[in-house]
């Protein structure tokens, strides 16, 4: 276990994980929101759209298409290395 700066709320604690105990609750439940996304039709053509979409902040949009889950879909929308 490492000692990191949790990559949401910006707190310091010790895990494996990249965001804290408290975030991670949060994340689980954005990143299964934007699973239901993807699995519908997307209408989105930017990471702006997808955010109002979803709810979910363009900050964090970033970080879940940077994990290979969404990897394809990202490479297909041609989002996948835009960061604001």
């Amino acid at each position: 276990m490492e000692f990191k700066k949790c990559e949401r709320c910006g707190c310091f604690f010790v895990s494996d994980s990249n965001v804290c105990e408290n975030c991670n609750p949060k994340d689980s439940f954005e990143l299964s929101k934007l699973r239901n996304y993807f699995d519908g039709e997307i209408h989105a053509n930017s990471i702006d759209s997808i955010s109002v979409d979803t709810g979910i902040s363009v900050k964090n949009l970033n970080r879940y298409l940077e994990n290979e889950e969404f990897l394809e879909i990202s490479n297909k929308l041609n989002i996948g290395n835009i960061k604001l």
